[in-house]
């Protein structure tokens, strides 16, 4: 009787144990959406926004994570810019657009920047990213479009 009530808790702790490192894997990614990945001739990009798709008029966080593309090491003290633009006439696409943009703020995080855009009216904007790991090496840009949805219904009466 001992050896068979030994079998059944080690078969149980056994079950458990899977159903926690299969509960731990499925929550292992960060919350939010998907991250989205980009590349230069020497950087490696991940982008992560905390919302997609974002809606109009609302401030969207972007946190960038910048390694070296030869070496995976993490970027620090990098210079850069996030942007965005969209031509206000969709029949005149070089005419005015609406554009916005911030500049890249480092840390805490090891080799990840942060930047905020509010787009102001929904639509498909072009964006992109400038970079450069110091004042000694050129600028490198990535681009890709975002649609942006209607803004959010107020509260106000």
């Amino acid at each position: 009787m001992k050896v068979g009530a030994a079998v059944r808790l080690s078969a149980t702790l056994g079950c458990v144990a899977l159903v926690a490192s299969v509960v731990e894997s499925c929550n292992s990614g960060p919350p939010g959406p998907p991250a989205l990945h980009q590349y230069s001739a020497s950087y490696d990009y991940t982008i992560r926004p905390d919302q997609a798709p974002p809606h109009a008029r609302d401030d969207v966080h972007y946190s960038i994570t910048i390694l070296d593309r030869k070496t995976r090491q993490p970027i620090e003290s990098g210079d850069g810019q996030l942007f965005a633009g969209k031509p206000i006439d969709p029949d005149v696409p070089s005419g005015p657009q609406s554009k916005t943009y911030d500049g890249f703020s480092y840390g805490p995080e090891v080799g990840v920047y942060h930047a905020k855009l509010n787009f102001v009216i929904p639509g498909t904007w072009a964006v992109a990213i400038r970079f450069r790991r110091d004042s000694l090496h050129p600028l490198e840009r990535i681009d890709w479009m975002q649609d942006v949805i209607n803004e959010r219904p107020s509260n106000i009466p």
